[in-house]
């Protein structure tokens, strides 16, 4: 009979008291001090990433940023689900994210945004998605876990911060505040040891990912085909 050393050291099992490390495949999100921090070196691939944020427009968008940059200079897909309001293209233009590779899905409500975030996840054509779900409950957020394991990006969901006192399927879970012109990321939850300070991360100011008007509420299918489309 094998040892428990020799089916730990067979099988990809995550031990609580040790950070995942290279077998943990990462997306990384441009900020060393973060990267660091995050088992794998980066946002986890294959799984839920939720981002809690005190305020809209704290800085959330710039955290992720980066990485969608390095994507679509790879011509990989970026799908946007339910942003609050209309992404501002000269922005994420300048910051060097390549708009052609970039889908918006603008649900008319709750269930269609569930139903569009988990039919982008298992099609498997997007490298990142960015979705805003404010009242997810966890049987929603396990459906949209399960489906995550399918594709081979990285999923970030965007909630409040009173979120942070629900369970949760995510495997990444930060709440931000700003501090001294810089955010302040706290690390909720992660594979392997806790973070017992919160990080400072810079990010250039002001924030204009996201314009002022409120997106319309067209029908979502053919957004969601093109999201998926090869």
């Amino acid at each position: 009979m094998a040892s428990l050393q020799e089916i730990l050291d067979r099988q990809p099992v995550w031990r609580g008291g040790a950070s995942a490390g290279a077998a943990t495949p990462a997306v990384p999100s441009g900020f060393a001090a973060l990267d660091r921090e995050l088992p794998g070196g980066g946002w986890p691939a294959g799984a839920l990433t939720e981002i809690l944020a005190a305020r809209e427009g704290l800085g959330e968008l710039q955290l992720v940023v980066p990485a969608l940059a390095a994507l679509s200079a790879q011509e990989q897909r970026i799908a946007w689900l339910a942003p609050p309001h209309l992404p501002y293209a000269p922005a994420l233009a300048a910051a060097g994210v390549r708009l052609e590779f970039l889908t918006v899905i603008r649900p008319r409500g709750r269930r269609d945004a569930l139903w569009a975030a988990e039919q982008v996840l298992r099609a498997g054509a997007c490298h990142a998605l960015l979705a805003w779900l404010p009242s997810a409950r966890y049987v929603d957020l396990r459906r949209l876990a399960v489906a995550a394991a399918a594709s081979p990006g990285f999923a970030v969901l965007f909630r409040p911060m009173a979120a942070a006192r629900e369970s949760s399927p995510a495997v990444l879970r930060l709440a931000l505040e700003s501090s001294d012109g810089r955010l302040a990321a706290r690390i909720l939850k992660r594979r392997g040891l806790p973070l017992a300070a919160p990080l400072r991360i810079p990010v250039r100011r002001p924030v204009h990912a996201l314009g002022s008007a409120p997106p319309t509420q067209p029908p979502i299918a053919g957004a969601v085909a093109r999201a998926c489309a090869a």
